[in-house]
């Protein structure tokens, strides 16, 4: 009986997996399929602990629910993959499309292998509602903002979530190597695989998404979806997410916020290069500080800023492998324009940490707060970090949670304790800048950009 071989990559669920229906159907009622994970270095070694840690998790649940067939195999993808097709005699690897600069590459060279050998690689379904390259405007050129991109993608519309195939006959009896143990940095991780996804998306639709519109901003409400990591591997797919929302403000946002994802691997797929360079070459220019900045930039990886809403999100990025989305705003504003570092410093600092940590929506997430991406902030908005935290964690539920240190400080000056009339905490440090000052200072540099 025929056999085709699954390849998995960021796609560790059974449900709307369009590479999976095709493998079972190509396979036929007899048919097997293998289903495989390539542990390849090029993407293991730079992931981070919490990263790894979470996918070895992930990896586990589905193996326990497909009846522990899974295949784990260690190395390059161009021997691994063309090794097992020729070892169970399949004719056919399938897989999701992959639109990373590396993925997209890696896949060429595994399609070309497996042809040299008779073989082909099949791709169907990617890990994205309309997969990047499909949406163009009118003159065939990408998108470089996000709300017309966004009215495009949604009138490209998705087609409908689908099952998982029924009596999938997984093949056994193949070698697999041990999936390594994993320690993570972070205190807690998400639980993982493909039943916690649904379980943590069904609380956030009937306990969250009413407010969502409203409380998304607040970081002490914990009122944001935190199906982020999940996506990231694909334990749920978007469209799964997609098919529950309605017309509602909330529904719409949180349509968005799923867009926004889509707009940003869009932008990654047409420019590469962006992974670590300004989307925008004139913001390049930009003058950043080298020498003698390792203590501040220490400090903000410790959350040792004397800014509370900045320390509170970098203490919660290495304590959970995940910050909230207004938090990253911050932190990364303060880094680029506080202290005036280059922005892939920050970038690298949080993929080394996220447990949802996605090349696209990191590099231009960052690129955003810093000016130099699409659809940027202008590089004179500078997120004031007293007037932020004092607006979206009034009263400091958010700030006391992750710098203990300031649990007795007043309300009032719960985001400047250095103005508490009590005096500062000892155990807290005064702040290492005077915002007011680099705000003008990151003024005077965006101006000589302009005046190039």
């Amino acid at each position: 009986m025929p056999t085709t071989v699954l390849w998995l990559r960021r796609d560790l669920r059974l449900a709307d997996h369009p590479a999976l229906v095709e493998a079972h159907r190509a396979a036929g009622a007899g048919g097997e399929v293998v289903p495989l994970f390539c542990l390849d270095e090029r993407l293991w070694g730079p992931a981070g602990a919490n990263r790894r840690a979470f996918l070895v998790s992930c990896l586990r649940a589905l193996d326990e629910s497909i009846g522990r067939h899974l295949i784990v195999r260690t190395g390059d993808p161009l021997e691994v993959v063309a090794a097992v097709a020729a070892e169970v005699g399949a004719t056919q690897v399938f897989a999701e499309w992959d639109f990373g600069p590396y993925g997209n590459e890696r896949d060429e060279a595994v399609s070309r292998a497996l042809e040299q050998r008779g073989r082909a690689l099949v791709r169907a379904g990617s890990p994205y509602a309309v997969e990047p390259g499909a949406v163009l405007n009118g003159s065939g050129q990408p998108y470089k903002v996000f709300t017309p991109f966004s009215k495009a993608w949604l009138a490209h519309g998705w087609p409908s979530s689908i099952k998982a195939p029924a009596a999938v006959r997984w093949a056994s009896g193949l070698a697999t190597d041990e999936l390594p143990e994993v320690a993570a940095t972070a205190t807690t991780l998400p639980e993982p695989g493909e039943a916690a996804a649904k379980r943590v998306a069904r609380r956030f639709f009937d306990t969250d998404l009413a407010g969502y519109d409203e409380q998304r901003n607040a970081p002490g409400l914990d009122a944001t979806s935190r199906l982020s990591p999940y996506l990231k591997w694909g334990c749920i797919h978007p469209r799964q997410l997609l098919q529950e929302l309605g017309s509602s403000q909330a529904e719409r946002t949180f349509r968005s916020e799923l867009c926004w994802r889509e707009f940003y691997a869009d932008v990654l797929h047409h420019r590469p290069e962006t992974v670590r360079h300004a989307f925008n070459p004139a913001m390049a220019a930009m003058e950043v500080d080298h020498r003698g900045t390792d203590g501040v930039f220490e400090a903000w990886c410790q959350g040792r800023t004397g800014y509370p809403i900045v320390d509170a999100g970098m203490r919660q990025l290495v304590g959970e492998g995940w910050v909230h989305n207004r938090v990253r705003m911050l932190t990364a504003s303060f880094l680029v324009k506080d202290l005036h570092l280059d922005w892939t410093r920050g970038a690298r600092f949080f993929m080394k940490h996220l447990v949802d940590g996605d090349l696209a929506s990191n590099q231009h997430g960052w690129q955003w707060v810093a000016g130099t991406g699409t659809d940027a902030s202008p590089y004179f908005r500078i997120f004031n970090p007293v007037t932020q935290g004092e607006r979206f964690d009034r009263g400091g539920t958010y700030v006391r949670r992750w710098v203990p240190e300031l649990a007795a400080v007043n309300d009032k000056y719960v985001h400047h304790p250095w103005d508490d009339p009590a005096g500062a905490p000892t155990a807290y440090p005064a702040p290492i800048v005077d915002h007011a000052e680099e705000r003008e200072e990151s003024l005077r540099r965006y101006a000589a950009v302009r005046g190039r």
